[in-house]
């Protein structure tokens, strides 16, 4: 998703290797004012090595990295005018709140009236009216992640970095800190450049998504076009779930595969070249297909898992092991009929990359696990 607003930072070819290995391979983004950036991605794809090179902790080896216009390479932490909260909040255990959130500002020798009138306006920002003499050591891992936002935001930043800040939150607590994330980005109309591998965080709090692999930034889009329309099988199977399976173009608006043909809104492929087809759980349809009535894709259920809003159903085809998000719960060993509309079905440049399921790697970590 392309913004009107200023670019704020442009990383442009930007290089990395740890001992030999290359880790970002060449990476271009622009980031731009007011605009909540989601790097997301597996372990070891190179997003917090893209946060630490904006924040100046470690010097690409190749490649600008351009702030307002100016080249920054060379330039320490310290004079960068970007902050950043790391999954361990780093606070001081011998300061109170108050000081904690004030230490930058003493840093720099700030009035102390406006020192006060600054902490008592973050912590306002983070609702810890009240907390300024509290000991840090006695708060709530979310309290902590408020102080540190608080400390991070007083001195106000053109750009904050973020680097899973919410992992060491439990589940509810980690939901509630998104949103709080969100507002504050908004109330004080600042750049947050965030990096998760939690897809959710990504979808739930981003204008914009970064999908990073080996490297190699995969997709760049708004949550919505990233889940809706993946640019490749990784995007697809990284965000969200997906049914991930070989086909053939027959000719546009044409595909094949599980041995039937499909009708599809996709063009500009090679006849009868072959492509990975997706689809995602949720825009699957079951049908009973124990009479024998169905025609197109049948197989049998193999599990049913209860899920809160739906029913997980693993459907076990002749060709592929598929996954059915569906109100509607199925017996184990039913037979059922798959279907789709043209709408559903997104057709993707074959992949190399080996196609892998949640299903399947549960299998495998059931099987391990067994064998021990």
């Amino acid at each position: 998703m392309k913004s009107t607003k200023d670019k704020i930072v442009e990383l442009r070819n930007i290089r990395m290797d740890f001992d030999g290995e290359p880790v970002l391979r060449g990476i271009n983004l622009d980031i731009h004012d007011n605009e909540f950036v989601t790097l997301l991605g597996p372990s070891g794809c190179g997003k917090t090595t893209t946060l630490r090179i904006i924040g100046g902790f470690v010097t690409p080896v190749s490649g600008d990295v351009i702030f307002e216009g100016k080249r920054i390479n060379d330039l320490p932490p310290y004079k960068r005018n970007v902050n950043t909260i790391f999954q361990k909040y780093a606070l001081f255990p011998h300061l109170n709140v108050y000081e904690n959130v004030a230490f930058g500002l003493r840093v720099k020798k700030t009035p102390e009236k406006e020192i006060l009138s600054r902490v008592v306006e973050m912590l306002e920002l983070v609702d810890l009216e009240g907390y300024e003499k509290r000991s840090v050591n006695n708060l709530s891992g979310g309290q902590q992640q408020r102080v540190a936002i608080a400390r991070a935001l007083i001195n106000n930043p053109k750009v904050l970095l973020l680097d899973e800040p919410l992992g060491a939150l439990d589940l509810k607590l980690r939901k509630e800190m998104q949103i709080e994330l969100k507002k504050i980005q908004q109330r004080m109309s600042i750049t947050f450049v965030y990096v998760t591998h939690d897809q959710e965080e990504a979808l739930t709090m981003s204008d914009t998504v970064v999908v990073m692999s080996n490297g190699i930034i995969q997709q760049i889009g708004s949550p919505q076009d990233i889940y809706n329309e993946p640019s490749n099988a990784f995007v697809a199977d990284f965000i969200g779930e997906s049914n991930i399976v070989s086909g053939i173009m027959r000719r546009d608006h044409l595909v094949e595969f599980c041995g039937y043909t499909f009708e599809c809104l996709d063009s500009g492929f090679e006849e009868s070249e072959e492509v990975d087809v997706v689809i995602r759980p949720e825009d699957i349809t079951l049908s009973d297909a124990s009479n024998g009535d169905v025609t197109g894709i049948r197989g049998v259920v193999e599990t049913v898992t209860f899920k809160g809003v739906h029913y997980e159903i693993i459907v076990n085809t002749p060709e592929d092991i598929w996954i059915i998000h569906s109100t509607k719960a199925r017996a184990v060993n039913d037979t059922v009929g798959i279907s789709m509309t043209p709408d559903d079905i997104h057709i993707m440049k074959k992949s190399e990359r080996p196609k892998v399921t949640r299903y399947t790697v549960n299998a495998e970590v059931e099987a391990d696990e067994a064998n021990k």
